[in-house]
């Protein structure tokens, strides 16, 4: 089926936010709280196993030995300031969009693809953080944005792909994921799209079987929209 859409995933992909964006802000977060931890970036890279901040953080204050109770307390105050402190690191351009990705999406808006977002992270810093990245022009091209606060289970299910598809009024076989994580690419494949793979430096041993195309960089690869295109014509 022809494509008609292109959906985004967030973190990893369309920025390098997790090892000088996220990972620095929970270690701030940790030293204002007076605890101990802090997550070394290669360390870190094992956490991202578990998506969303605040789910993260509950998992490994209880594998610290902080109580249930405690522990998911702890999360959410983490979190909280957490991403006030993300926010503060975008603001100050610390985080660039990925190789390829403003003239993908410039191609898409000409070609009249439509734009679409499906993250697990939390609204407001991707809005933020898309704004400033994207600029006002490209931002209004994103048609919708569905994130981990509008599911009710995170990825790998495949409900913010649905969701994000619902948005948009597009079936899945006219649509085609970006991702950059073994999470991401099962919950867009298990909704139906095709998904191509932008690995990371985090998610370069991931187990991608069942990606439909697997890079390392989007201007590397010359992918365009005719190679998405032809992507989403040639998948399952």
């Amino acid at each position: 089926m022809p494509l008609q859409a292109v959906i985004f995933d967030v973190d990893g992909t369309i920025a390098e936010t997790e090892r000088h964006g996220h990972r620095v802000a929970f270690n701030r977060a940790f030293e204002e709280h007076g605890l101990p931890y802090r997550w070394d970036p290669e360390p870190y890279g094992e956490l991202l196993a578990q998506p969303g901040g605040e789910r993260r953080l509950e998992k490994y204050l209880l594998a610290a030995g902080h109580p249930a109770e405690e522990a998911s307390e702890l999360a959410t105050s983490l979190h909280k300031r957490k991403q006030q402190l993300f926010l503060a690191i975008v603001r100050e351009g610390a985080i660039p969009l990925r190789n390829g990705i403003a003239r993908l999406v410039d191609e898409l808006v000409a070609g009249g693809i439509a734009v679409g977002v499906a993250t697990t992270a939390g609204r407001v810093w991707v809005i933020e953080l898309l704004e400033l990245l994207l600029g006002d022009e490209r931002m209004s091209a994103v048609r919708v944005i569905v994130t981990g606060e509008d599911v009710s289970a995170l990825k790998p299910d495949p409900e913010v792909y649905l969701k994000a598809l619902a948005g948009l009024g597009c079936d899945a076989g006219q649509a085609l994921a970006i991702e950059d994580s073994a999470a991401g690419m099962r919950s867009a494949k298990a909704a139906g799209l095709a998904c191509l793979v932008v690995r990371n430096g985090y998610t370069t041993g991931h187990d991608f079987t069942g990606a439909d195309l697997v890079v390392d960089d989007l201007d590397e690869s010359s992918i365009d929209l005719n190679a998405l295109r032809q992507l989403r014509e040639s998948a399952p």
